[in-house]
């Protein structure tokens, strides 16, 4: 055998070989990403959720499930054709949770951010909110941003704000709580002076306790809200924005909007 052949034979069997493994791994990639075929036979989406959000997601007088993204997630399944499971999850490890396939996607006032985007995959933000800063009514020394520093402030540990509240810095102290009704009782007997809270979960509280409290005027960040999914789980992805489409689409969205805001936030 000439050396030229016997090359020409490596060649054309290495080809052959990249060709067989390609065609495997194509064939695996479309066997592996059954994502929504899983959902549908086990007929539920489980969804991880911080269950004392509200309004977003909290427990009722009853211990039931409630709130925006409670009623969200429920048309969802509905349109999908599958029941919702939740599963609640402490907040500093939903995305480990959903990594670990605790369940199938985080749907619990998510913000997007650029860290975790390289650990999961998102949809298009369905709400957008902002992180404020709530003080008690009387608080004199608080009322711009720069007053915070050399304060006690509090937020939630593992949140979105915890990330902004560590990123402005200057404080005495940034108490992290596991929950934010924890912190708000901080707030309320004084071991705190300010609490960096989501806008959603602020404002609802402070209707609970109607001037006993007040938000500055300037948020610490704005924020863009969205689902969480593994990644890779691109056809559960698909399914579920284009139901969220559909419900905005209808007019779903802001009947479910105006009953727990008093307004359209899809607009």
């Amino acid at each position: 055998m000439s050396m030229s052949k016997g090359k020409s034979l490596w060649v054309g069997l290495v080809c052959t070989i990249i060709a067989i493994l390609a065609l495997g791994s194509i064939g695996f990639s479309a066997q592996s990403e059954d994502s929504l075929e899983r959902i549908r036979a086990a007929g539920v989406i489980r969804i991880g959720v911080d269950d004392a959000f509200p309004p977003m997601e909290y427990r009722d007088e009853k211990g039931n499930l409630v709130g925006f993204d409670v009623d969200l997630a429920n048309e969802i399944g509905s349109r999908l054709g599958v029941d919702i499971v939740w599963v609640p999850t402490a907040w500093d490890g939903v995305i480990l949770a959903l990594q670990s396939g605790k369940f199938d996607m985080i749907q619990s006032t998510l913000t997007i951010t650029e860290e975790r985007a390289r650990e999961v995959d998102f949809s298009p933000p369905y709400i957008y909110g902002a992180q404020i800063i709530v003080v008690k009514k009387e608080e004199k020394d608080i009322n711009v941003l720069s007053d915070l520093k050399g304060k006690v402030v509090g937020t939630q540990l593992g949140s979105t704000g915890e990330v902004a509240a560590k990123k402005y810095g200057g404080f005495k102290d940034l108490k992290l709580y596991a929950t934010y009704p924890e912190a708000f009782t901080d707030l309320a007997i004084g071991r705190i002076k300010a609490l960096v809270v989501d806008e959603f979960v602020g404002r609802y509280y402070m209707t609970k306790q109607v001037g006993a409290y007040r938000v500055l005027e300037e948020n610490l960040a704005e924020e863009s809200i969205g689902i969480g999914f593994r990644k890779g789980d691109v056809s559960l992805r698909e399914a579920v924005c284009n139901a969220i489409d559909s419900i905005k689409a209808d007019g779903t969205y802001a009947k479910i909007s105006e009953k727990w805001f008093g307004v359209d936030v899809s607009k």
